[in-house]
């Protein structure tokens, strides 16, 4: 064996022997020399000694990506987001009422609304968020409550929110549900509160105070800082309704004998009217107290006036039993909740719309419910009730031009109005029967189209009022288009189908969902026709006011 044969694999350790290199080592006398204290082992990836680069500071501990940096301040945030062709400049005029300027920001994208301006301040750090919230929800709430439109309600909770400089906030607003969100930055969790609405009563003196609360919050020289708002606002919640029960009553009837009075109906009439819309108002206080829903309500309210109808008839009195029955249902149709459920369909709120009208439609159904009992059982022991008065109305103009100014006058008070609206509001319902008259009676014009006109004259000076007085329209409109409501239509609809003439009921009652839709419809075109003509913003005040993508 040979002496190469008889060696031994060499163990790992023996590769490290320093007496055997390797062929890159560095041959002896070219020993770069080494400085005290480095290792002898160096990476040929190591940099070379005097080549280090100048490390930076350290900047900040590393965290998560969504965390925001150090200089980032939410305050002063940039954009969000920048479209290509660059991001529009919107101004609003100042002077502008603060309905007009936050309905055009609600309807902007949001990296399109400008930076807000905090009207109210506290101090270097601000008003607590939630507690802005809290009382932007609770102004919306009462709004709401009192009837307002969705649209007009978001724009009032926006501009709470903005008043107090919470930028990136989005209201939204359904039947019965507030919420808002309002999201500090993309970077930073959104803080977002709801509540819901309750129960609903109409007070417009309410609603007109809640709008000055508004108002002064949004106004640059008026300081009212939160703990001053929150006792404002309990002071609204707490103040009693201004006019008594009492006054209620008899506002009922004197609209019941004022609206007899516009279909022909003379002084028995109006009393018989009068009588039949108290007892009925007192059956519904009656059995609101009872807990009975609304629905039952109505149907309770119904039956005085059209059993005082059918008295007439069954007795033979030389009266218009018709022109009874129909100032008692002018007092009971839901004209505020369909002016209401319209005006938010053609604004974009298809679903609080949907959710009003069919709110309208339950009422509806409970006043014909009643008026049909009642009817029915009047044909049935022999009353001679007679569709056809329906078209045989005495032309009186300055008597219904009284008549429906009285009924504008008795529906603001029902409505819980400030005493100081109730004389604009019943002019503006003398202007509106006037002008139905003169088209419909002297020109011959359909009684849609009529309306619908009419309608529109007290939407325009509605707005008119309300931008004087820096308040809600509905003060100045709901009341106002009392005289326009299709009373006669729609219980001539209800006798032709109590006699079993269901096709001539049925095409009554279309030409009265007409009429109340053309009155919807016009108090709406003629608001947004006062504010087509406002100078709210710059060029871009049209782009900020579409809705969707596609017009």
């Amino acid at each position: 064996m040979t002496e190469a044969e008889d060696r031994k694999p060499r163990s790992d350790e023996a590769r490290y022997d320093p007496e055997i290199t390797s062929e890159f080592a560095i041959p002896v006398g070219l020993d770069v020399p080494r400085t005290v204290g480095e290792p002898e082992t160096t990476s040929e990836f190591a940099v070379p000694e005097g080549l280090q680069t100048p490390q930076p500071p350290s900047a900040e501990p590393e965290g998560s990506a969504f965390s925001p940096p150090r200089t980032y301040s939410a305050k002063d945030a940039p954009t969000a987001f920048t479209p290509a062709t660059g991001v529009p400049l919107v101004s609003l005029v100042k002077d502008a009422p603060w309905q007009d300027r936050m309905r055009t920001m609600l309807r902007m994208p949001v990296a399109e609304r400008p930076a807000p301006e905090q009207v109210q301040r506290e101090d270097e750090v601000g008003p607590a968020v939630p507690r802005v919230l809290d009382l932007t929800l609770r102004i919306g709430e009462l709004l709401l409550a009192g009837g307002e439109g969705a649209e007009d309600v978001e724009a009032a909770m926006f501009a709470v929110c903005r008043s107090y400089g919470l930028d990136r906030c989005e209201p939204n607003v359904t039947f019965t549900l507030l919420s808002i969100s309002h999201q500090p930055s993309l970077v930073e969790d959104p803080v977002t509160a709801s509540r819901t609405v309750r129960r609903r009563g109409t007070d417009y003196t309410r609603l007109a105070a809640v709008f000055r609360l508004v108002d002064d919050l949004t106004d640059p020289e008026t300081h009212v800082s939160l703990e001053e708002a929150y006792r404002r606002l309990a002071e609204i919640r707490r103040n009693r309704h201004p006019y008594p029960g009492w006054a209620l009553t008899l506002a009922s009837g004197l609209l019941a004998g004022a609206a007899s009075v516009l279909v022909g109906g003379d002084l028995i009439v109006f009393v018989a009217a009068a009588v039949g819309a108290m007892l009925g108002d007192r059956l519904a206080w009656l059995c609101a107290g009872r807990g009975l829903p609304e629905f039952y309500q109505f149907t309770v309210a119904a039956m005085p006036p059209a059993s005082i109808g059918v008295a007439f008839a069954l007795a033979h009195v030389d009266v218009k039993a018709s022109a009874v029955v129909t100032g008692g249902l002018f007092a009971l149709l839901p004209g505020r909740a369909l002016v209401a459920g319209v005006q938010d369909g053609l604004t974009g709120f298809y679903i609080t719309a949907s959710a009003r009208l069919l709110e309208v439609m339950y009422f509806f159904v409970g006043i014909v419910t009643g008026v049909l009992i009642v009817l029915y059982f009047g044909v049935k022991v022999g009353g001679k009730l007679n569709p056809d008065a329906a078209l045989v109305i005495n032309e009186r103009p300055l008597v219904q031009i009284a008549a429906s100014m009285l009924l504008s006058l008795t529906f603001a008070v029902l409505l819980q109005q400030e005493r100081s609206t109730v004389l604009w509001v019943t002019l503006n319902g003398g202007v509106a029967w006037s002008v139905y008259g003169a088209m419909h009676y002297v020109a011959d014009i359909s009684p849609v189209a009529s309306t619908a006109v009419a309608a529109g004259l007290v939407g325009l000076f509605g707005q008119l009022l309300s931008r004087y007085r820096f308040a809600s329209a509905l003060p100045y409109t709901t009341a106002a288009i009392g005289p326009l409501l299709p009373g006669s239509a729609t219980y001539f609809g209800l006798l032709n189908m109590a006699q079993n003439e269901v096709n001539k009921g049925l095409v009554s009652l279309a030409n009265a969902a007409s009429l109340a839709i053309a009155i919807a419809i016009g108090v709406n075109l003629g608001s947004e026709v006062f504010r087509l003509f406002l100078r709210i913003g710059s060029a871009g005040k049209r782009r900020a006011a579409k809705r969707t993508r596609g017009f």
